[in-house]
Protein backbone atom coordinates (compact mmCIF):
# COMPACT_ATOMS: atom_id res chain seq x y z
CA UNK A 1 0.00 0.00 0.00
CA UNK A 2 1.59 3.66 -1.00
CA UNK A 3 0.75 5.71 2.14
CA UNK A 4 2.50 9.08 1.54
CA UNK A 5 -0.28 10.69 2.89
CA UNK A 6 -0.04 14.86 3.21
CA UNK A 7 -2.63 17.29 5.32
CA UNK A 8 -1.30 20.84 6.17
CA UNK A 9 -4.19 23.88 7.00
CA UNK A 10 -3.58 27.75 6.87
CA UNK A 11 -5.74 29.56 9.13
CA UNK A 12 -4.77 32.75 7.38
CA UNK A 13 -6.10 31.67 4.12
CA UNK A 14 -8.76 29.91 5.53
CA UNK A 15 -8.01 26.69 3.40
CA UNK A 16 -6.68 22.90 4.12
CA UNK A 17 -4.47 20.88 1.64
CA UNK A 18 -4.77 17.03 1.31
CA UNK A 19 -2.34 14.76 -0.83
CA UNK A 20 -1.32 11.06 -1.41
CA UNK A 21 0.03 9.23 -4.57
CA UNK A 22 -2.62 6.27 -5.29
CA UNK A 23 -0.83 3.04 -6.88
CA UNK A 24 -3.29 2.95 -9.84
CA UNK A 25 -3.59 5.38 -13.19
CA UNK A 26 -4.82 7.98 -13.23
CA UNK A 27 -7.94 6.97 -15.12
CA UNK A 28 -8.64 4.19 -13.03
CA UNK A 29 -8.58 6.97 -9.89
CA UNK A 30 -10.72 9.49 -11.74
CA UNK A 31 -13.39 6.83 -12.11
CA UNK A 32 -13.30 6.15 -8.53
CA UNK A 33 -13.98 9.94 -7.60
CA UNK A 34 -16.55 10.27 -9.95
CA UNK A 35 -18.76 7.50 -10.56
CA UNK A 36 -21.51 7.31 -7.67
CA UNK A 37 -21.30 3.23 -7.05
CA UNK A 38 -17.71 3.63 -6.69
CA UNK A 39 -17.39 6.38 -4.71
CA UNK A 40 -19.90 4.71 -2.01
CA UNK A 41 -17.68 1.93 -1.57
CA UNK A 42 -14.69 4.27 0.19
CA UNK A 43 -16.03 7.44 0.23
CA UNK A 44 -16.23 8.79 4.29
CA UNK A 45 -14.31 6.95 6.98
CA UNK A 46 -15.72 3.93 8.68
CA UNK A 47 -17.72 3.09 10.70
CA UNK A 48 -20.02 6.10 8.45
CA UNK A 49 -20.55 4.87 5.00
CA UNK A 50 -21.98 6.44 2.21
CA UNK A 51 -25.13 6.69 0.32
CA UNK A 52 -25.92 8.47 -3.16
CA UNK A 53 -28.84 9.74 -3.88
CA UNK A 54 -27.92 11.10 -6.72
CA UNK A 55 -25.20 12.59 -9.25
CA UNK A 56 -25.03 15.19 -12.40
CA UNK A 57 -21.44 14.82 -13.25
CA UNK A 58 -21.36 18.33 -15.48
CA UNK A 59 -20.44 21.51 -14.89
CA UNK A 60 -23.34 22.96 -12.12
CA UNK A 61 -24.61 19.46 -11.33
CA UNK A 62 -24.77 18.37 -7.94
CA UNK A 63 -23.95 15.03 -5.83
CA UNK A 64 -26.59 14.55 -3.61
CA UNK A 65 -25.59 11.77 -0.63
CA UNK A 66 -25.93 11.27 3.07
CA UNK A 67 -22.61 10.02 5.59
CA UNK A 68 -24.63 7.30 7.30
CA UNK A 69 -24.22 6.24 10.95
CA UNK A 70 -24.08 2.76 12.12
CA UNK A 71 -27.36 3.27 13.94
CA UNK A 72 -28.55 4.22 10.46
CA UNK A 73 -28.96 8.05 11.23
CA UNK A 74 -28.04 9.86 8.03
CA UNK A 75 -26.21 13.61 7.22
CA UNK A 76 -27.30 14.56 4.27
CA UNK A 77 -24.72 16.40 2.19
CA UNK A 78 -24.52 18.10 -1.77
CA UNK A 79 -21.60 19.30 -3.44
CA UNK A 80 -21.94 21.48 -6.80
CA UNK A 81 -19.27 21.24 -9.19
CA UNK A 82 -18.32 24.26 -10.43
CA UNK A 83 -15.61 22.99 -13.26
CA UNK A 84 -14.79 19.85 -14.48
CA UNK A 85 -11.72 18.94 -16.69
CA UNK A 86 -11.72 14.99 -17.83
CA UNK A 87 -9.53 12.96 -16.02
CA UNK A 88 -7.19 15.90 -14.50
CA UNK A 89 -9.53 17.90 -11.90
CA UNK A 90 -12.43 19.23 -10.99
CA UNK A 91 -14.38 21.43 -8.42
CA UNK A 92 -17.15 21.91 -6.21
CA UNK A 93 -18.79 24.11 -4.35
CA UNK A 94 -20.45 21.83 -0.82
CA UNK A 95 -21.58 24.99 1.20
CA UNK A 96 -19.33 24.92 3.32
CA UNK A 97 -15.89 25.13 1.10
CA UNK A 98 -14.69 25.15 -2.23
CA UNK A 99 -12.95 21.98 -2.97
CA UNK A 100 -10.18 22.08 -6.18
CA UNK A 101 -9.78 17.95 -6.78
CA UNK A 102 -6.48 17.33 -9.07
CA UNK A 103 -5.45 14.21 -10.66
CA UNK A 104 -1.62 14.10 -11.66
CA UNK A 105 -0.18 11.53 -13.28
CA UNK A 106 3.06 9.56 -11.66
CA UNK A 107 4.55 7.40 -13.88
CA UNK A 108 1.64 4.60 -13.17
CA UNK A 109 0.59 6.23 -10.30
CA UNK A 110 -1.73 8.94 -9.61
CA UNK A 111 -1.40 12.06 -6.82
CA UNK A 112 -4.72 13.14 -5.66
CA UNK A 113 -4.32 16.70 -4.35
CA UNK A 114 -7.28 17.91 -3.17
CA UNK A 115 -7.48 22.37 -2.12
CA UNK A 116 -10.42 23.09 0.36
CA UNK A 117 -10.95 27.26 1.10
CA UNK A 118 -13.25 28.22 3.28
CA UNK A 119 -15.55 30.93 3.93
CA UNK A 120 -14.16 32.10 7.24
CA UNK A 121 -11.79 30.44 9.72
CA UNK A 122 -15.06 29.11 12.22
CA UNK A 123 -16.14 27.01 8.79
CA UNK A 124 -12.45 25.63 8.65
CA UNK A 125 -11.96 25.13 12.77
CA UNK A 126 -15.02 23.16 12.30
CA UNK A 127 -14.41 20.33 9.85
CA UNK A 128 -10.91 20.13 11.89
CA UNK A 129 -12.95 19.68 15.06
CA UNK A 130 -14.93 17.09 13.27
CA UNK A 131 -11.69 14.91 12.51
CA UNK A 132 -11.61 15.90 9.07
CA UNK A 133 -7.64 14.87 8.98
CA UNK A 134 -8.03 11.45 9.99
CA UNK A 135 -11.12 10.92 8.08
CA UNK A 136 -9.62 12.07 4.51
CA UNK A 137 -6.97 9.36 5.73
CA UNK A 138 -9.22 6.46 6.22
CA UNK A 139 -11.14 7.19 3.18
CA UNK A 140 -7.79 7.77 1.25
CA UNK A 141 -6.71 4.06 2.88
CA UNK A 142 -10.51 2.38 1.56
CA UNK A 143 -9.70 4.25 -1.94
CA UNK A 144 -6.16 2.51 -1.91
CA UNK A 145 -7.77 -0.72 -0.55
CA UNK A 146 -10.76 -0.44 -3.57
CA UNK A 147 -8.37 -0.10 -6.21
CA UNK A 148 -5.83 -2.92 -5.30
CA UNK A 149 -8.54 -5.04 -5.59
CA UNK A 150 -8.85 -4.11 -9.20
CA UNK A 151 -12.47 -2.83 -8.62
CA UNK A 152 -12.81 -0.09 -11.02
CA UNK A 153 -12.43 -0.47 -14.56
CA UNK A 154 -9.52 1.96 -16.73
CA UNK A 155 -10.90 3.63 -19.17
CA UNK A 156 -12.70 7.31 -19.26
Amino acid sequence: MTNNFVFETNAAAKSMHAEREFNAPVEQVWKAFTEPALLDKWWGSKPFTTETTSMDFTVGGSWHYAMVAPDGQKYPSKSTFTAIEPGSRFAADTGVGHWDNKFIAVGGKTRVVIDITFEDEASLQMMLDMGFENGTATSFNQLEELLAADAVSYSL
